[in-house]
């Protein structure tokens, strides 16, 4: 991997941001890799729209805005529907199921995760960011599993480790259980389809 931009969005309290985090601490800390990470808020802080931006690369990032996010994780439909555009026809969209509901452009893969209810499965639905967050490190292998649950380890509140680790794994199982079959190249759900013609 020379660099790979990633933009996570969804809505305030969603812990967008602390998503974007470990990703980029498991890319620099764990993995030795370069990463920066830019963030943005709309009007209000909680249940608007924001996203998190990643720059991460195996060189030193000289300019830490995207260019060309090759990856989208949308875990709202309204930050789906203010970013999509900007996700290219081979890129990867990776979406809450039950809140997001895309019209993929023909050649993006497309890979879908029930990440709210999941939580919710385990007692607590706030951690639904932790088990996105482990389909995306399933999806992406930007970085191995074992780094990935190291930063989450070391970036989650104090007390709540255990928790957030098998929320990791609730999502990193998904991917195996939905995916994994077809090998790391896997081409998602709706993959080379377009969207339903308008009449």
């Amino acid at each position: 991997m020379a660099s790979s931009e990633i933009r996570i969005t969804g809505f305030g309290g969603q812990g967008v941001v602390l998503s974007a985090y470990i990703i980029g601490r498991a890319c620099a800390v764990e993995a030795g890799k370069h990463a920066s990470m830019t963030q943005s808020f709309g009007p209000e802080a909680r249940g608007s729209a924001c996203s998190a931006c990643l720059v991460v690369s195996d060189t030193e990032v000289l300019y830490p805005y995207l260019r060309r996010p090759g990856v989208l994780v949308a875990m709202s439909s309204e930050g789906y529907e203010k970013y999509a555009a900007e996700l290219p026809d081979d890129g990867v969209l990776v979406h809450e199921r039950d809140l997001v509901h895309p019209t993929p452009r023909p050649g993006q893969k497309v890979f879908s995760i029930p990440s709210t209810a999941l939580a919710e499965s385990l007692g607590k639905r706030v951690v639904q960011n932790i088990v996105m967050l482990g389909f995306v490190a399933a999806v992406t292998r930007i970085v191995p599993r074992d780094q990935m649950r190291k930063a989450v380890e070391a970036s989650v509140p104090a007390g709540t480790e255990e928790l957030n680790l098998k929320a990791f794994d609730a999502g990193w199982a998904w991917y195996e259980e939905r995916y994994g079959g077809r090998g790391e190249e896997a081409q998602g759900e709706v993959a080379a389809t377009a969207p339903p013609a308008r009449a």
